[in-house]
């Protein structure tokens, strides 16, 4: 699961397209620089994108988040680029989650799925992370 690390930082991340994005957070207690690759959900605009936390609030990168707001992406060709954090609330992320639906119906089961076994619950509250690249 670290590959795709590695390979961002080698700037390669175009090799996975537009559907995943490096996040570079910062330790909410030790403040080093840590690293995780999602998968975004939704690109309404160039400069605003959504991924979802597949292991709810207590993934340590959305915790990081919660705590400092601290986000550099990396996507496609774009390297290392500040972004600013929001954090959409459970009826936001829900209907962004219901619009991906709608837009990936055959990829949502499998989403929905993935994300249920993560979570250890049959319904899962998957919470959205929505950056604006600020550059």
């Amino acid at each position: 699961m670290r590959i795709p690390i590695a390979l961002f930082r080698a700037r390669l991340g175009w090799i996975f397209g537009a559907r995943i994005v490096m996040i570079e957070h910062r330790g909410r207690v030790s403040g080093e620089r840590r690293f995780v690759v999602v998968e975004v959900i939704q690109r309404p605009e160039p400069t605003l994108i959504r991924v979802p936390s597949g292991f709810g609030r207590r993934a340590q990168w959305y915790r990081n988040l919660e705590a400092n707001g601290v986000a550099f992406l990396s996507l496609g060709t774009r390297f290392r680029v500040p972004a600013e954090v929001r954090l959409l609330d459970e009826t936001e992320s829900a209907e962004r989650l219901a619009d991906y639906a709608r837009e990936y119906p055959r990829a949502w089961p499998k989403l929905r799925d993935a994300m249920a076994v993560a979570t250890r619950t049959a319904e899962p509250v998957i919470p959205i992370v929505e950056f604006r690249l600020q550059r």
